[in-house]
């Protein structure tokens, strides 16, 4: 993972946790990390750092609770980041929409008739509506860490079908672990696509 990509990951989980905290509820770090599913050394972690930068402080209740409060700068943090975070998204649909669609109308142009989503989150549903824009059809859906759920009317397997049709990497934030899921599976390379190297549509079919 990239500077980048870390910072956003960082500021992302800060809002996050500032979004749990901002009433004066007393709630114990192990509540906040179940409501964020971050561990706790971690949520440890963001709350120094939050209350360091005078973000944050602690409101000590008896048999050892707490509750951490918002400060006035940390109201004024938590709307900076929501706004960040609000652009980010925003941008991402924009990019990944034509990203998914230029991909997809390379593979149509290649007489790809079917393919297989790989990976089922926000990004996916994109590359879904980018899809109903060609002649394509969806095939089949598999994620290892979502199977039996729905999407789009398809049930999420968690074993490849089909041996032969192309499989779109539709995560971003997984992309290198759904790559490697796949090759566990036995899926070769030359039939994994995702948006970090959508050129090759062009090259190989």
């Amino acid at each position: 993972m990239n500077d980048h990509n870390e910072k956003s990951v960082d500021s992302y989980r800060s809002l996050l946790l500032m979004s749990e905290i901002v009433g004066d509820e007393p709630l114990s770090q192990r509540e906040i990390s179940q409501r964020l599913g971050i561990a706790v050394g971690l949520v440890n972690s963001y709350l120094k750092n939050l209350v360091a930068k005078g973000y944050v402080r602690v409101k000590n209740f008896p048999r050892n609770r707490y509750a951490y409060l918002l400060t006035p700068q940390g109201f004024a943090e938590k709307s900076r980041l929501a706004y960040q975070h609000l652009s980010y998204f925003t941008n991402l649909y924009t990019v990944a929409r034509q990203d998914y669609l230029a991909l997809f109308n390379r593979l149509e142009a290649a007489g790809v008739k079917e393919l297989v989503f790989c990976g089922v989150d926000e990004v996916a549903e994109i590359a879904y509506l980018s899809l109903r824009e060609t002649g394509i059809e969806l095939s089949q859906v598999v994620d290892p860490d979502n199977p039996g759920s729905t999407f789009f009317g398809k049930i999420v397997q968690i074993e490849m079908g089909d041996d032969h049709l192309p499989v779109i990497i539709t995560s971003l934030k997984r992309q290198d672990q759904l790559r490697e899921y796949l090759r566990k599976a036995g899926v070769a390379g030359k039939r994994i696509f995702s948006l970090r190297d959508k050129e090759r549509a062009k090259e190989q079919l």
